[in-house]
């Protein structure tokens, strides 16, 4: 299909499941935070899959093609599946600088990095029974998430990216295994800290792919909006990710106006195009999406584009993250007659 439409990776959660303004108003956990969600043990699981639903069926009736659980049943993209990980002590969790530059409680390694079971096998599967289009499922990098850990036991940060990329390798075998259409690898810390990305970051992120069969894709962003306000014009790192073994790359252009003639130098990969601005309340007309995202074919082929948002999506009220998505829609389809008819 040329220009399909998909999501980044969260939707909004609904305020009976989680306490938004908890949420919002604090940087994203790094280890496991209980006290965001408004219903106790019992009776979570069963509320979280009920939102999953909803949010499935909202991307459908928005007229996606590609829906994601929406990440509904976690607390940040990243947390969920590093706190499941062996060789990290969360009782007593360490100390990490945020992107922010603010300081944050993340998982404190103590022994050797190893998957102990499949984390999001069982989220891919409710999402396939859910739903008759396309799925992607996230995962976060291992390179972004050793930048968000307290290493007390490898001798090189190196060493320890490479545990954890193995992994997400295991992690991201299982969920094709499961069905994924798509599998995203998230390393927004590669943006942030573009020298350690150029010394390990780059290897680590192949190696989680090796032997991997299947469309994956790498996002890599500037923050969450609702966070970070001020964003560069530029990616730090981004041409770099030429040599990634994804066949996607995920971006964002709309609350940057991003140069897209970076775009250029990535020639061969397919192109998320992040056109819908999430720092802005108001939902965006269809034209001025297709203008962002003509912005990114003057260096990137139709057929090699994806619509999406840039990313945060949840932390936007509902009816907002809604109304944009259903705008990204009608945007695709402009754009669809304009280049059908070339």
């Amino acid at each position: 299909m040329l220009f399909p439409t998909t999501i980044v990776g969260s939707y909004p959660q609904p305020e009976w499941l989680i306490d938004r303004a908890k949420l919002a108003g604090r940087f994203p956990p790094r280890v496991r935070a209980l006290e965001l969600w408004r219903l106790p043990e019992p009776y979570l699981a069963q509320a979280q899959d009920d939102a999953t639903l909803l949010a499935i069926r909202f991307q459908e009736q928005a007229g996606l093609d590609i829906v994601s659980d929406g990440e509904i049943r976690r607390e940040s993209y990243s947390n969920r599946f590093a706190t499941a990980l062996e060789g990290v002590d969360l009782d007593n969790p360490g100390s990490a600088l945020d992107r922010s530059g603010h300081p944050n409680p993340v998982p404190r390694i103590v022994g050797k990095i190893r998957r102990k079971h499949a984390v999001e096998v069982e989220d891919l599967k409710f999402l396939k029974r859910h739903t008759q289009r396309m799925t992607k499922i996230t995962v976060p990098g291992p390179f972004t998430m050793l930048q968000q850990a307290q290493n007390d036991y490898y001798k090189s940060e190196e060493e320890a990216a490479g545990d954890y990329a193995d992994a997400v390798n295991a992690e991201i075998k299982d969920l094709f295994a499961a069905g994924a259409d798509v599998v995203q690898i998230d390393e927004p810390y590669m943006q942030a800290r573009p020298e350690k990305a150029r010394q390990y970051g780059l290897a680590a992120l192949n190696r989680a792919l090796d032997g991997v069969q299947g469309t994956t894709c790498v996002h890599i962003c500037f923050g969450y909006a609702a966070i970070i306000h001020e964003r560069p014009s530029g990616y730090s790192f981004l041409p770099e990710l030429a040599g990634c073994r994804c066949r996607q790359v995920s971006i964002e252009t709309a609350q940057s106006h991003l140069d897209t003639s970076v775009l250029a130098q990535l020639d061969g990969k397919q192109i998320l195009v992040g056109c819908i601005d999430l720092s802005d309340m108001n939902v965006e007309t269809p034209e001025v999406i297709a203008d962002r995202v003509r912005r990114a074919l003057k260096h990137v082929k139709p057929e090699q584009v994806v619509l999406a948002p840039d990313c945060g999506m949840k932390y936007l009220p509902r009816e907002v993250a809604q109304g944009k998505l259903e705008s990204m829609v009608h945007a695709a389809r402009i754009l669809r007659r304009e280049y059908r008819a070339e």
